[in-house]
């Protein structure tokens, strides 16, 4: 399992990148994904804090909870894929 987020680290960038180069519309599909995931991201790390002020939790493992929500791990893993994709694009740019 370890090895094939290692992977899928390197391969979806790179996938996105070719894609990118095949057709256009993809940077544009991929940025309004990278908005959406971005806003669902911060809305459910925000209503995950705000939850453990109003409920006065002072456990550390209360917000790691977080970690249990699926639509947060996609949404992370997207833009962590969506970031080294575009770094790739300014570092190919910049040579």
């Amino acid at each position: 399992m370890k090895l094939l987020l290692v992977i899928s680290s390197i391969a979806v960038p790179i996938i996105m990148l070719y894609l990118h180069n095949v057709n256009i519309r993809f940077q544009l599909i991929f940025n309004t994904i990278a908005l959406i995931a971005a806003v669902l991201f911060g809305n459910i790390s925000a209503i995950s804090v705000y939850q453990v002020i109003i409920d006065n939790t002072v456990f550390m493992t209360a917000i790691h909870a977080i970690f249990l929500n699926p639509l947060f791990l996609i949404t992370g893993a997207y833009l962590g894929a969506y970031i080294i994709y575009r770094l790739i694009i300014i570092t190919l740019a910049e040579r």
